[in-house]
């Protein structure tokens, strides 16, 4: 085992055929045993004289002698150096073992970190599609805007052309015939000064119309169910058609935002009745839940579709497009029901 021949081991010393850093724990297991510790167990490398080193289990024990002034240790000594390899080659095992699941751990990780890394490149594309989008919408609602205030100024041109313009010619074209005439009857004078009266009046009739149709002043000072009950007035004088208006009691107690949303949704909708519709009945009204307002537009007029209608970006549907655009700047929601034979609802919901 030490590769040393019997008659050249007597007497010389163990411990000078172990590694260096193995020679004290050979010394030690002979001191526990020289000292009366009983039997004692321990692992050394050893070398042989040709240089080669191995692993050896020493098992030593106090054993007994004839002459009482000798210590005697007698040890058994096993190459276990196979046992050795193989559990360094465990041990090189679990550690590749450990190493392996810490890398697969990692890679885990690092595929997490991929798919979550290409879910949030998704999603950044996803998002600057809808900013695009969104965009594009801003884009168009805006020329819409524009489409609708130009229609709106056009209309508030023809009317003052039309209404206020040629009223006051007429006004001036009186008070001109007033001086010319001014030595006749007292009879006549005074029949020229009323039809100059009657023309005056309806110039301010056709700028309060106007004022009201911009803001009604009403809307403020009385409240959301006068300047309904006047606009519904005004309309069915207008138009011939009946509306039948219901509403809840505490109606005025909405503050300003929302009663405009209100009277210019339901402004709109009257208007879309009047040019489109071809009704003779609209009912309007107006409910209230612990949330929210209700409105209700329902009339008996020819029905159309809806989809394909708030599809079309034409500027004779902007109606509808600006009443949703009204109902959901106040948080609230639109939609349109129109049945062959039935008519046509509008559904506004505005959150209180």
């Amino acid at each position: 085992m030490l590769g040393v021949v019997r008659s050249r081991l007597i007497g010389r010393s163990l411990p000078r055929f172990a590694e260096l850093p193995f020679r004290p724990v050979i010394l030690d297991l002979l001191a526990q045993v020289f000292a009366g510790s009983g039997k004692q167990v321990g692992e050394a490398r050893l070398r042989k004289d040709d240089g080669t080193a191995f692993w050896a289990s020493l098992y030593a024990a106090p054993a007994f002698s004839s002459d009482l002034d000798r210590h005697v240790c007698r040890m058994a000594i096993s190459d276990i150096t196979a046992r050795k390899d193989a559990e360094e080659a465990r041990r090189h095992v679990e550690m590749l073992t450990h190493s392996n699941a810490a890398l697969e751990k990692e890679i885990v990780r690092r595929q997490a970190v991929e798919d979550a890394l290409r879910i949030s490149e998704q999603q950044q594309h996803e998002l600057l599609e809808q900013s695009r989008r969104l965009q594009q919408q801003l884009r168009e609602m805006f020329h819409r805007s524009l489409q609708v205030l130009e229609t709106e100024r056009l209309h508030i041109s023809r009317d003052l052309h039309d209404d206020i313009a040629q009223t006051l010619v007429g006004i001036n074209v009186h008070l001109e015939a007033l001086v010319r005439k001014s030595e006749i009857s007292p009879k006549v004078l005074r029949q020229d000064i009323v039809r100059t009266q009657r023309l005056v009046s309806t110039a301010v009739q056709s700028i309060l119309r106007f004022a009201v149709e911009l803001r009604p002043t009403s809307l403020d000072d009385l409240g959301l169910r006068v300047s309904l009950t006047s606009l519904l007035d005004d309309f069915m004088k207008r138009t011939g058609i009946r509306v039948h208006f219901k509403t809840y009691a505490g109606i005025d107690h909405l503050d300003s935002d929302q009663r405009t949303t209100l009277y210019r949704i339901a402004q709109t909708a009257l208007s879309n009745v009047a040019e489109h519709s071809q009704a003779t009945q609209v009912e309007l009204r107006i409910s209230k839940t612990t949330d929210d307002v209700h409105l209700e537009v329902t009339d008996n007029g020819k029905a159309f579709d809806v989809s394909r209608t708030e599809a079309l970006r034409s500027g004779k549907h902007l109606g509808l497009t600006s009443m949703r655009e009204r109902a959901e700047m106040a948080g609230g929601a639109f939609r349109v029901e129109s049945v062959p034979g039935k008519g046509t609802t509008l559904h506004v919901q505005i959150p209180l």
